[in-house]
């Protein structure tokens, strides 16, 4: 008989400043890989930083969750945007969270 296995994986570190959004610290045991919010729908620096600890301490992989610049509208209006100018965006979402574990962390982005 195979035995089957799946991975869950879910959006995390979604919080901003002082408004918390989602219980990442109860959530973060039971999956396997969190997309951590890289600031422009959701989250701030200091979110993302407290997410990747988070991750590590569970031994959790992390991806970018990128998004649209849209705190406001959480990531979800429509936005027409250069694909030059959303390449740009993307490559910076990732970068600044790809740069993160290797300032203050000893994990990194699997």
């Amino acid at each position: 008989m195979n035995k089957r296995s799946i991975r869950l994986n879910c959006d995390m570190g979604e919080s901003f400043g002082t408004w918390v959004m989602g219980q990442d610290d109860k959530v973060m045991p039971h999956i396997d890989m969190a997309n951590i919010a890289c600031g422009f729908h959701a989250s701030d620096p200091s979110v993302m930083s407290r997410t990747i600890e988070l991750a590590n301490a569970h031994n959790v992989a992390i991806g970018a969750h990128p998004s649209y610049p849209d705190l406001q509208g959480f990531g979800r209006r429509s936005m027409t945007i250069d694909p030059c100018q959303l390449t740009d965006l993307i490559i910076y979402q990732i970068g600044h969270l790809k740069l993160m574990p290797k300032q203050r962390h000893t994990g990194s982005i699997r």
